[in-house]
């Protein structure tokens, strides 16, 4: 096969389903919810790195001990009322976008609110642990020693399963209460209130017969399940482990930048679509973390490590076209591009270059962020760096990212700058070759321009 075949094939039977597949309800409800939640985890994990720099930083023990830790209790409580709730929040903000778009792509009469609403509900019911005793379904109650269960309920700094272990479970019950909810109303099957009456009460007449079907559904779901010995938590946990612990290996991380990156070619969004996805996955490694394990991909660590100055970790690529490109085009526009990168921002770069359908730059524009991302992988699985613990915002410069991420470990820092100058090192030799091509070009259309001056003077 050519290579224009290769190409067509590649679109034909991954990316355009990819591309489908990222317009549809579900999907846009998902990457919604997951910039929806940013606030909250930034926000999370500040308090998390204020209450743990010192440890990072030994010389200001002395003023963490004094102006401080007498307060941590009570600032902490910010961690646990965002980080530890997390599913509580996915699964609010799943039902409301999943209802919105269901009730905008179907044209159905559905409330955002009711079906949040009765996300929430359907969440909340595959929380508590029960099991089946000698005297029918018991809830579980455990003292032991780091798996505190008090009447069903397992705790930590606040219910276990309400933080980013229960982050699918949401997205799950979320997707079963808007189905029903939408199912019901399809059909007319609902408590209809007259004209008269006001438009609040009658939505929440309307959301009767939804709301009473879904709580038996899950119910009875849920009693079958713990009846055999598991419940929603374990059932969900068997495929979605697999996927967790394949997502937070080294091959995961490759594929998923590879995915994000492949989209990118065709001009699809790669990073919002593929990223929102695996939100809960890295959102969960974070929270791993912070209670002392040591998972390489986790928070923010596509902006940290992976793809600093943008995606495609373009961030050396960009200042070395700004102040060395010989072609006007990639000189204008790393000139342009220069202060947006140094945020992790480089539109410029990736239609200006262009990135997007040009063959020349596909193979650094892949590779870079791979070879990035694995540096980085392995220095924090080898222990060179401590693991990212919080969630820094996104456009977060170079090295302060990093720096923030793993609650101040300086090596992070160098890290990072060793990680974009790897990626510089990939394009290096592209870019020499694309800068070639440009000035070639520039330097012929100068030609034919100056011979059509030259036509036009004599026909004068």
């Amino acid at each position: 096969m050519t290579e224009t075949q290769n190409k067509n094939v590649f679109e034909k039977y991954f990316l355009d389903p990819l591309g489908k597949m990222s317009q549809t309800d579900f999907v846009q409800a998902i990457m919604n919810t997951g910039m929806a939640i940013i606030p909250f985890t930034i926000i999370g994990s500040m308090f998390l790195v204020l209450d743990i720099v010192h440890l990072a930083f030994p010389v200001l023990e002395g003023f963490y001990n004094a102006a401080l830790a007498p307060f941590s209790s009570l600032y902490m409580i910010v961690n646990v009322a965002t980080m530890g709730i997390l599913a509580l929040y996915f699964c609010i903000l799943m039902g409301y976008y999943y209802t919105q778009n269901i009730a905008q792509s179907k044209n159905l009469e559905l409330s955002p609110v009711n079906g949040a609403l009765l996300s929430l509900m359907a969440f909340i019911l595959t929380i508590p642990q029960l099991v089946w005793g000698p005297e029918g379904m018991e809830r579980l109650v455990s003292l032991d020693e780091g798996a505190y269960i008090i009447n069903g309920w397992a705790m930590g700094d606040g219910p276990s399963r309400l933080g980013t272990v229960g982050i699918f479970i949401g997205i799950v019950m979320a997707a079963i209460a808007v189905h029903v909810y939408a199912f019901l109303i399809k059909r007319n099957i609902s408590i209809r209130m007259p004209e008269e009456v006001p438009a609040g009460v009658a939505r929440a007449f309307s959301a009767l017969v939804p709301t009473a079907v879904v709580a038996i559904l899950v119910t009875v779901i849920n009693g079958v399940l713990i009846y055999i010995g598991y419940d929603f938590f374990e059932i969900l946990q068997i495929p979605f482990g697999f996927v967790t612990n394949l997502a937070s290996s080294w091959i995961g991380m490759v594929v998923i930048i590879i995915l994000i990156h492949a989209l990118w070619f065709v001009g699809i969004h790669g990073a919002t679509i593929v990223t929102s996805l695996v939100t809960p996955i890295i959102l969960a490694n974070m929270e791993a973390n912070a209670g002392g394990a040591a998972i390489p991909l986790a928070g923010e660590f596509w902006n940290a490590y992976a793809h600093l100055g943008g995606s495609g970790a373009t961030l050396g690529f960009t200042f070395y076209i700004a102040f060395r490109a010989k072609s006007a085009q990639l000189s204008a526009i790393g000139k342009a591009a220069m202060v947006p990168a140094l945020f992790n921002i480089n539109e410029p770069i990736i239609f200006g270059t262009p990135m997007i359908y040009n063959p020349v730059m596909l193979v650094p524009w892949i590779l870079a962020p791979v070879a990035s991302g694995t540096l980085a992988y392995f220095a924090t699985s080898l222990g060179f760096v401590k693991p990212l613990i919080a969630q820094q915002p996104w456009p977060t410069p170079l090295g302060l990212g990093a720096f923030i991420g793993t609650g101040g470990d300086w090596r992070a820092a160098v890290l990072a700058i060793l990680c974009a100058l790897v990626a510089f090192l990939v394009y290096y030799p592209f870019i020499l070759k694309y800068d070639k091509q440009l000035v070639e070009q520039e330097l012929a259309n100068a030609a034919v321009i100056e011979e059509e001056d030259d036509d036009d003077f004599f026909a004068l």
